[in-house]
């Protein structure tokens, strides 16, 4: 039960990234007026995604970081280190590098080389988050797929 509730929340997880930062903001930036307008609504749905990945890590933390382990959270027990990490990387990217986007694309002129730099990091701390929350689904969709065995009776 444990593990299948994982899979899914890691499936929320790497499907809202995969479907914010691949399909929505894209084409936010082809479909509204002006890339200014784009940037604030993709900003504000960055935010939102990182809550809903930070409600998905400490979800997924609570259920396989456990003081008496099950057959099943052993072989789990390896998505931690990318459920820490992508948890970490959303972090950074909310409270330490969108401000500095925000702040580029405020300032304008002469800020651009600023803008283009903390972007770059910034989507690049992003598809390490989506590829982190991926290996979590991997691995815990690998261990839900392995048979359990049936309890013996005595």
């Amino acid at each position: 039960m444990r593990l299948r509730f994982g899979v899914m929340v890691a499936a929320v997880w790497w499907g809202s990234l995969t479907g914010l930062g691949f399909v929505v903001v894209p084409m936010l930036f082809s479909h509204l007026p002006s890339p200014a307008t784009a940037g604030a609504m993709a900003a504000r749905l960055f935010t939102a995604q990182t809550w809903v990945g930070i409600v998905c890590g400490m979800l997924l933390l609570l259920v396989f970081n456990q003081k008496e382990p099950t057959a099943q959270s052993i072989y789990a027990r390896p998505a931690i280190k990318y459920i820490a990490t992508g948890l970490l990387l959303l972090v950074l990217v909310e409270f330490a590098v969108a401000p500095h986007i925000v702040g580029a694309r405020a300032v304008g002129g002469s800020a651009a080389a600023d803008l283009k730099f903390w972007h770059a990091l910034g989507s690049a701390m992003y598809l390490l988050q989506w590829l982190c929350a991926g290996m979590v689904l991997w691995s815990l969709s690998g261990v839900a797929s392995q048979p359990v065995a049936e309890p013996t009776l005595t």
